[in-house]
């Protein structure tokens, strides 16, 4: 199974400083193709770095390098052609209801290692490789805000891999300087429907009578992806290499609040139904993060509300175009 993943970036300009044109650094995406890789190259381009993707796009896409999670010799070979100076690892299989457990452990594990074997060769050039791991490692058995040194409670075959990832990579320390993000809920524009917000917003866009969910008074936070990426791109920029940090707003919204929000928003009304299905036994009705560490290392942290999100989705899925631009 490949793990991922790459496409073509956008152009970075070289920087010109006091009459000296220096080169932009250079950022290699696993991943580029998904949801948050898309939104990660434009944070990237933006700030004015150089895009590479890791994965498996045509040969002739620029700035991707063909490689195989599962196969170090190909990553080896994608490392020392993209020689980059930050490596951004979103790759991985990312959705608890995936059918198959071993290919959790096949990607996000495996796979994981298998990248940072590559890139020990060129660690001498690496200034940051940030891993996306999961506030899943953390579990639904505790209440209220959780913060890094909460217990890692895994209760599925994905948060446990994501947990033994974290613990993998520690032994690449201090060779290779890791930083592990630990992202809760997020979502934005280009993310399946799969997930509860986009199922949300497509219910509206379409003008559904009825929509069924879970328990619709448990509290989550529902971050917003252009967040989540302005904050991978500081924490590669800031290095605090060796730290486990929480990518989080600690802003809690409750299922049946966002839904109110949709509904002002669109002036549609969808009756909620509860589905048993979606319910689980012994749900924690409040839980998010605390981001205190992560505004240590960015000070003017300030997320979204979930108003912002949900009416940029809304718009885009009432007037879809061929870009995701916020």
């Amino acid at each position: 199974m490949s793990g991922a993943l790459g496409a073509s970036a956008g152009s970075a300009t070289p920087t010109a400083t006091d009459g000296v044109t220096t080169q932009p650094k250079r950022v290699l995406i696993t991943g580029l193709q998904g949801f948050t890789g898309r939104h990660m190259a434009l944070e990237l381009e933006r700030h004015g770095y150089e895009v590479w993707g890791l994965g498996d796009a045509p040969p002739d896409t620029p700035r991707t390098v063909q490689a195989d999670l599962l196969d170090t010799d190909s990553l080896r070979q994608a490392a020392l052609t993209a020689k980059p100076h930050y490596v951004i690892h979103l790759a991985g299989v990312a959705f608890v209801g995936h059918g198959q457990p071993k290919a959790f452990y096949d990607v996000n594990l495996v796979g994981t290692r298998n990248l940072l074997e590559a890139l020990e060769p060129i660690a001498d050039g690496l200034e940051c490789v940030l891993l996306a791991s999961s506030a899943n490692v953390y579990g639904n058995l505790h209440e209220g805000l959780l913060g890094e040194t909460s217990p890692a409670e895994p209760a599925n075959d994905y948060a446990v891999s994501k947990l033994a990832m974290e613990y993998m990579a520690r032994l690449w320390l201090p060779n290779i300087p890791v930083v592990i993000a630990r992202p809760f809920n997020y979502t934005g524009v280009g993310q399946s429907d799969s997930f509860l917000i986009p199922k949300i917003v497509g219910h509206f866009v379409h003008r559904e009578k009825t929509i069924e969910l879970g328990n619709m008074d448990v509290w989550r936070e529902f971050n917003d992806v252009r967040d989540v990426v302005y904050a991978y791109r500081r924490l590669i920029e800031t290095k605090p290499v060796g730290q486990a940090v929480n990518v989080c707003s600690s802003n809690l919204v409750s299922l049946r609040d966002a839904l109110a929000l949709a509904t002002e928003l669109t002036g549609h009304h969808i009756e909620a139904r509860v589905n048993p299905i979606f319910v689980r036994s012994n749900e924690v009705l409040s839980l998010g993060g605390d981001s205190t560490l992560l505004r240590q290392f960015i000070p003017d942290w300030q997320p979204r509300p979930l108003r912002e999100t949900l009416a940029w989705m809304l718009e885009a899925a009432s007037n879809p175009t061929p870009t995701t631009t916020p």
